[in-house]
Parts: structure tokens; sequence; C-alpha cells
């Protein structure tokens, strides 16, 4: 069966707001008049997130279950959601209807005028702390200034994209994904679709600051060199500053005098100890740094699936997609 739209949503923990959020789905595309189907990914689900999903869809032929054999992530399942995907073009949301379904129609308009990725982009976020929103802002911005993608200022994973787009992304062997960042590395032409982002239906989210720390690291890992080049400057800028204080030292040893006419002598301990503690500090964060780009050739070359697929639902006729893409448990 040919499918024009495939719409993916990663799940995790979303029992109180998925059938809900499948209705809003339908009320969104039904209208369109075309085929297309909806691909729930359970991130391993520690609620009845995984019950809910299997009964809609065994009740709703265009409602389609992967379920994982644990938790391997939200980046892991958009990429399982998307391998899945069927559709001429595929639809990135989340299933915790703070990304409008709404916005859909819109989304498949601009991909028949010829776009090949229409993006989601915040207008306004309610509810979001004043922190939140900060660093949202200076992550987008510093992704662009430093990595070499055009990442769109405001946006997320909420996104269409074209079949092309999907068969590239799904081509890309990275273990640490920063999903909207491979998309938009992919190049393609795009535009984006402004919306108001909504507050949770239900539940709470999944992404605490820890996870945002992580996910930026990653991302910046991930598309740029410019932290290791920082080291290099930060190396350089430090030996100039010794070399410039070892000047003024020395010029002081000969030149500069006490009130009382005796030598002056520069106090060293203080001066000794703070510079101790600067270079420490500035050596240890740059191993850190470079563990950062150690670790993550670590895990590409141990070769391990990216995600292990325990249970496929409406999935007649597909085998889960195996090897280093992730496999299925028999």
């Amino acid at each position: 069966m040919s499918v024009e739209l495939s719409v993916v949503s990663p799940v995790y923990n979303e029992a109180e707001g998925l059938a809900e959020f499948v209705r809003q789905i339908h009320a969104a595309i039904d209208p369109l008049n075309i085929s297309w189907e909806l691909i729930l990914v359970n991130d391993g689900s520690r609620d009845a997130s995984l019950q809910i999903a299997t009964g809609l869809a065994l009740n709703d032929p265009v409602v389609r279950v992967v379920s994982f054999s644990r938790n391997f992530g939200h980046e892991a399942a958009s990429t399982a959601g998307l391998r899945y995907a069927r559709g001429q073009c595929v639809v990135l949301i989340d299933s915790d209807l703070q990304d409008p379904p709404t916005v859909i129609p819109q989304m498949h308009a601009k991909w028949r005028e010829g776009f090949q990725v229409v993006y989601g982009q915040r207008s306004k976020r309610n509810e979001e702390t004043a922190l939140k929103k900060l660093t949202s802002w200076a992550f987008y911005r510093l992704m662009r200034k430093l990595a070499k993608i055009d990442l769109p200022k405001d946006t997320g994973d909420f996104r269409l994209m074209d079949r092309k787009v999907v068969d590239a992304f799904s081509a890309l062997p990275e273990r640490n994904r920063f999903v909207r960042g491979l998309v938009c590395w992919t190049g393609f032409k795009s535009t984006g679709v402004e919306f108001v982002r909504a507050p949770r239906f239900a539940g709470k989210t999944k992404y605490n600051y820890v996870k945002l720390i992580k996910l930026a690291i990653d991302s910046l890992t991930g598309f740029t060199t410019a932290p290791l080049k920082m080291a290099t400057w930060l190396g350089i800028g430090v030996s100039i500053f010794a070399v410039l204080w070892t000047l003024v030292v020395i010029y002081q040893f000969f030149f500069w005098k006490n009130p009382d006419g005796t030598p002056y002598r520069l106090p060293g301990f203080t001066f000794i100890y703070i510079s101790i503690l600067m270079l420490g500090g500035i050596q240890i964060f740059l191993i850190g740094l470079i563990g950062e780009y150690l670790a993550r050739t670590y895990e590409q070359v141990q070769g391990r699936p990216l995600y292990i697929v325990d249970e496929l639902v409406n999935f007649k006729e597909t085998q889960a997609i195996g090897g280093p893409n992730g496999g299925l448990l028999k």
C-alpha cells in the first residue's frame, strides 16, 4: 500500500495523554483525504503506554507500534520511527501535545509546494521558565556560530521531511545522534511554519537539565571541532600571559624599590597558589573535553545497535531492521 504521509512519534511514559494525542492526529490529517500512517515508538515506557498504544493499534489500522526492549533515548526512538516510516513524506512530532498536530496540514501544504524539509518554529513558549528560555536561546545561537550546519533558531524535532531527506538521514552512521542537527546537515530545500508551543497535555517532562546538558554536549561535539580548537587557543593565550607576567616580574625585580630604598620583592605564595588553581582547572577541563570526543569514538567503534526492537504491532509484512540499525529480539 502506498502511503503519502507518515507521522512518527516517540513515546515514553505518556499513558495519560496518548489516546488524546492519537485523536488530535486523526482530527488534523483525516480532512486531507490522503493515505497515511501513525508510528508510535515505545521507548521502554514504565507506565501503561505500550498497552494503550497496542490497544489503539489493534482497533485502528492507521496506528502502528514499535516497542523497544528498554529505554534507549528520544533520539534513538526518533531514528527507529523514521526508519520504519513508509510515507513519501514523514512528520516527526512528540506525543506530549506541546507541538500542535493542527500545524501538520500547513507543513504538508508546504511540502506539496516543493519544500523538502518543513520545520516547526516556535514563536512563543507557554509556561516555560525564564531559565529554560534563556538556555534554549543561547544553545541555538551557539550551534549556529560554532557548528557547520544552518540550524534554524527556536526549532525542535517537530518537522516534516521528504522521503529523500528521511533516506539520507537513515543512512547516517552516528550513534550519538542529534536528530534536528543531522536533518539540517543533509541540506535540502527547507522552510519554517510558526506555531505557539503549548504546555504539556498531561504528565511531566522527561527532559531534565541533566539530559538537556548531555544533549547540548553531544550536539556540539557531534557537529564541530571548535571546542578542541578553543583548547589550542586557550593554551596559547595562557602561555602568552605567562611570558608577559614573567617579563613584569623581572622588571620589578631589577627596577622597583620599596619606600625605604630596598629592592622590591613581589610576594610569591598567593600568586603561585592562584596560578596553580587556574592552570589546574584549565587542564582538567581540557582533558574532559578531549575525553568527550574519545568517548564518542569509543562508542562508535563498539558497533552495538542503536536500539533493540522487542515488539511490532500492525507490521504484518515488515521485519525489524537488524544489524547496527537495531535488531528484533527472538
